[in-house]
């Protein structure tokens, strides 16, 4: 579990999708992740990269080590990591830790493409595509995650969404390295997920 406020950067050493994925199988993801020391993960624990719940597999310094198997390939942007790439980096939440951001689980919906970025005030507002599959769960002042971000949607509109990133998050997560047409982990607020599968 996650909060979705993002205090640490890290940047990828390794990836080795390539190679993997022309085989059908996953991947090895290597990143030298900001907050090791202070945040003293083992391997086995839960670490989200860029919003995305993976498990470390082995830890030397800050080079963090994870598998990352198809199915995560297939619904994120784990996939177009490559060396070099600064990626968004949280621990997963431990009892008695503050919860400013809302729940978020890593469990990525998608990879939704973003369709504007417009000044407005100090900081932005980000236009994304909407997965037609998930246009039910994404409404107005609901919550959603973006590569792991914790953000209240501000508007909806036919096939897309919009958020408002203020100064902080631009500065202090990727979203600022977000262009139009590139893509980005999507995953929507989970109670809403479970509404619109009956389950609530």
């Amino acid at each position: 579990m996650f909060s979705g406020l993002i205090r640490y950067r890290g940047h990828v050493i390794l990836s080795s999708v390539e190679g993997q994925r022309a085989q059908g199988g996953g991947a090895t993801l290597v990143v030298q992740c900001e907050g090791v020391e202070s945040e003293r993960p083992q391997p086995g624990d839960s670490i989200a990269i860029d919003g995305v719940c993976l498990t470390a597999t082995a830890i030397d310094g800050e080079a963090v080590a994870f598998d990352v198997v198809p199915e995560t390939l297939a619904c994120s942007t784990l996939g177009d990591r490559v060396a070099g790439d600064i990626v968004n980096v949280e621990y997963a939440l431990r009892v008695g830790d503050r919860l400013g951001g809302h729940f978020v689980y890593g469990h990525v919906d998608a990879a939704a493409r973003v369709l504007t970025r417009t000044a407005e005030g100090q900081g932005e507002r980000l236009r994304v595509q909407t997965p037609p599959a998930l246009a039910t769960m994404i409404a107005p002042k609901a919550f959603v995650a973006l590569d792991g971000v914790s953000l209240t949607v501000a508007a909806t509109g036919d096939g897309w969404f919009e958020v408002a990133l203020i100064p902080e998050t631009i500065e202090r997560t990727t979203l600022r390295t977000r262009p139009p047409g590139s893509r980005i982990n999507l995953e929507v607020d989970p109670i809403a997920r479970y509404v619109a599968h009956g389950s609530i």
